[in-house]
């Protein structure tokens, strides 16, 4: 066995991976850019070696920094994680050659599956079902619209080397494949180095159903079930389970027999996944292998009460698997939600910066432990106070349940979600917790195209339902209630001023534009309980417990006898004596006032936000890439404007109405910060 390993990745992944081998008795190397000097992986490990400037193209993608790396710290393997240079066959080579173990497939497995065109025809040879289309590298668009054409609208336009839904668009006429090959090509270039095109046929209400392999160096391959990867965003997975709420046993034993098959045709050891298209028939189509560790493995890990990332480094170090195929369990439900640093309420844009406050929820199971199951998981690479840079992925972290069966896993998610603080930057988990109480979801009737269909103008507050919404007024009215309480038991108050505490009040629920809602709130003290009162709200009685400090942001409690988690904090970015709750999703900001005081604040007059609509604003921070367009120049509705890169994806931005363009205000390579001005029109 190893003694010592380097992890040749950063963020949550290299935690993982240090976390199992930290298990095992294995000493650990990071190595790291400047961006992440200070990460939580290079504390966590017991080494760290700098490897280059943040860019990745500069550091994590150079193979020879992460060679010299290992020989320079004595690292006799080195675990890629994935994305980077996980699935790169060149790279297995050379630690082959260097004498240094590779935590992975060999490279002529790597090399076999990495390019999608031939993949398939692999796949068909070893009799995996495959989907139409054409397996040749395009070379022009026109030809992709072509070829486009010949297999019939939706196609679905692929980079051979693409991955993590980058260099992958969805074409349903001419325009869409002319303009999705050019797009596809230049994100492939830029993050793989490879911008080979393929097109196949778009198989319509798919769902997304991958198989997870294990193989060793003896031969021996193992399917570990499969994990349900259907709800998706622009074909980047949002949440996963294991199992399907869709398969058939006989589907599943069906799809795990080819995917074995096809492991052996290219003698595959280590981690990996198959991944199909799968009809509402139960039909099923290969996609593509992954030949790495895959970012939702934690799930399977939870059915199967194994440690993947132990049995790929056991396997590394030319162990046979401990197990046998008959031996594989499938216990409970387990479900993970991908917590990314985005704004679901502007179009899902990157959101960088300091995390000024990350507190998960409690862990009840862990990384690399296979003991404590039916719990809650937290993976992630950052620490409260740490950086989410404009140079890599938009994973904040990996919230994983393990519930006795789907619906217990659901309630578990949204409990946690519920307790999960993140401030600094914005995070998607309103759109995670809206997406577990969507009923179609519940019931598991669900495709790849449920977030395009039930989301097709994007996500709004309105998109987030909540069973009792008056529950959210009644929390926040007790928080009120208490801190003046706790005001008003300071000794030393000069009498007559002394604060009170009184029983009436009018929560005011804030509307963006001004349209406020005025609710009248009558509390009164709940008997045998100091952290507790007794909330009327519209008629309905909210009898509401809690013990938590009253400066916590994170409450836990008890509503009616029932528990509840939800988060409660003094001021908001627009306004510092409201209070923003935050519950199931929903989140509201409001005043609560004496009724005086609510009378008052009534007759006072909204100030609208400036009319910034002549200028072009960037949405994110990022790097402008591209300005379109010239002083004097006219500009019509629809017409691009600029293009800003940021968390490895490329964002373009569109003139929204006719115009002449009077200043450009921002330079090609300039790094942008949110609502900074690009161009000005006359």
């Amino acid at each position: 066995m190893f003694t010592k390993i380097l992890i040749a990745n950063r963020g949550e992944i290299a935690c993982r991976v240090i976390v199992t081998a930290r298990k095992m008795g294995i000493k650990t190397v990071a190595v790291y850019s400047d961006a992440d000097k200070e990460a939580r992986h290079v504390l966590l490990a017991d080494e760290a070696v700098n490897i280059g400037p943040a860019p990745s193209r500069e550091s994590y993608l150079l193979a020879e920094k992460i060679i010299a790396a290992c020989k320079q710290t004595g690292a006799q393997a080195v675990h890629p994680g994935y994305g980077f240079l996980s699935e790169n066959a060149e790279f297995s080579k050379r630690c082959e050659e260097e004498g240094i173990a590779f935590i992975g497939p060999k490279h002529f497995s790597i090399a076999a599956m990495g390019d999608k065109i031939e993949s398939k025809k692999l796949a068909g040879a070893a009799g995996v079902n495959c989907i139409p289309g054409v397996n040749d590298a395009i070379d022009t668009p026109e030809r992709a619209v072509e070829i486009a054409k010949s297999i019939g609208y939706p196609v679905m336009i692929k980079a051979s080397a693409g991955g993590g839904g980058k260099g992958l668009r969805v074409a349903g006429n001419d325009k869409e494949a002319f303009e999705g090959f050019t797009s596809c090509r230049n994100e492939a270039r830029n993050s793989f180095g490879d911008d080979r095109v393929f097109i196949e046929k778009f198989v319509e209400e798919p769902r997304h159903i991958e198989i997870q392999l294990i193989g060793d160096s003896f031969g021996n391959v193992l399917y570990l079930n499969e994990r349900e990867c259907s709800i998706q965003r622009r074909h980047q997975k949002v949440i996963e389970e294991a199992p399907s709420p869709f398969i058939s046993d006989a589907t599943r034993k069906a799809m795990g027999e080819q995917a074995v098959q096809l492991a052996k045709a290219v003698k595959y050891q280590s981690a990996g996944t198959v991944e199909f298209v799968v009809g509402k028939d139960q039909s099923f189509y290969f996609l593509e292998m992954n030949t790495r560790l895959q970012v939702e493995h934690p799930v399977t890990e939870a059915i199967t009460g194994l440690d993947l990332v132990e049995l790929m480094i056991r396997v590394a170090a030319g162990e046979a698997l401990p197990l046998t195929q008959d031996q594989v369990q499938r216990n409970g439900w387990a479900m993970e939600c991908r917590i990314n640093a985005e704004d679901p309420y502007r179009g899902f844009l990157p959101s960088t910066g300091r995390l000024v406050r990350f507190s998960p929820p409690d862990q009840t199971m862990w990384q690399g432990d296979t003991e404590h199951l039916y719990g809650v998981r937290v993976d992630t690479g950052v620490v409260d106070g740490g950086e989410i840079p404009m140079y890599y992925d938009s994973m904040i972290a990996k919230l994983i349940v393990h519930g006795k069966d789907r619906l217990d896993a659901i309630a578990k998610m949204r409990e946690a979600l519920n307790g999960f603080v993140i401030r600094g930057v914005s995070s998607n988990i309103p759109f995670q917790s809206a997406l577990l109480a969507h009923p179609k979801f519940v019931s598991g009737d669900f495709n790849t195209g449920f977030i395009a269909e039930h989301y097709s103008k994007g996500f709004v507050a309105e998109d987030v339902p909540h069973d009792d919404a008056n529950f959210l007024l009644a929390l926040a009215t007790l928080v009120r209630r208490k801190t003046r309480e706790r005001a008003a038991g300071i000794s030393g108050q000069m009498h007559g001023y002394a604060v009170t505490v009184a029983k009436e009040y009018v929560v005011v629920t804030l509307g963006a534009g001004g349209e406020n809602i005025y609710t009248p709130v009558h509390v009164d003290d709940y008997v045998g309980h100091t952290g507790a009162a007794r909330v009327t709200v519209a008629g309905r009685i909210y009898e509401i417990e809690s013990d938590s400090r009253l400066n916590a942001i994170c409450l836990h409690g008890k509503v009616n006898g029932k528990p509840f988690t939800a988060q409660v904090e003094s001021g908001t970015p627009r306004n510092p004596l409201a209070w923003r709750v935050q519950h199931n999703g929903k989140r509201i900001d409001v005043q609560v006032m004496s009724p005086r005081t609510a009378e008052l604040h009534a007759l006072m007059p909204f100030k609208p936000a400036p009319d910034m609509s002549r200028f072009v604003l960037s949405p994110m921070p990022g790097l402008l890439v591209n300005v379109a367009v010239v002083p004097g120049q006219k500009v019509q509705a629809g017409e691009r404007v600029a293009v800003i890169e940021a968390m490895k994806m490329e964002n373009v931005l569109f003139a929204v109405a006719d115009g002449v363009v009077g200043k450009v205000l921002a330079s090609k390579g300039e790094s942008l910060t949110v609502d900074q001005a690009i161009v000005e029109f006359v």
